[in-house]
């Protein structure tokens, strides 16, 4: 288990490092910006939708490496998705993270972003792992409000 711990904080690490996708869009379809108080993560998300299809997405913003490398992992998952099939992944991806860490975690076809299992173990960083997402959310609801994390449960 050691090793895959490692495994999965270098994935995170390299994803803090070197950020995918962190860049502006020029004219996205839609934007959206989330805020995590409790850690100060601030980031804003561009798409661009051709039709129902997440044709480019791009990311800017600060935070904490659990943050970074989730907005940038998620990028990665999202692009070349449906809108469809990009709010079944935002579902799965937070029930992998707000699972209880006594309970197995459900990874199928999460691919990279099962690295995030090990985040139920902290509280506080699921907020963290999850700012990017519903922000996410956000954008492709066209909802105008910031995402936040706050007022998420376990």
């Amino acid at each position: 288990m050691s090793d895959l711990r490692e495994l999965y904080q270098e994935v995170i690490l390299d994803h803090n490092r070197r950020p995918r996708n962190y860049h502006a869009i020029d004219h996205p379809s839609r934007t959206a910006r989330g805020h995590n108080p409790l850690c100060g993560d601030r980031l804003t998300l561009y798409l661009t939708l051709d039709n129902d299809r997440i044709t480019d997405v791009g990311f800017e913003g600060s935070g904490c490496a659990i943050s970074k490398a989730s907005a940038s992992l998620m990028t990665e998952a999202v692009k070349g998705k449906t809108v469809s099939e990009a709010t079944s992944l935002f579902s799965r991806f937070h029930e992998l993270v707000t699972t209880p860490p006594d309970l197995p975690a459900k990874t199928e076809g999460l691919g990279k972003l099962a690295v995030f299992a090990g985040v139920r173990e902290y509280p506080a960083r699921v907020k963290c792992a999850s700012l990017a997402w519903h922000t996410l959310k956000n954008a492709v609801e066209a909802a105008d409000d910031v995402a936040k994390t706050e007022d998420e449960t376990r």
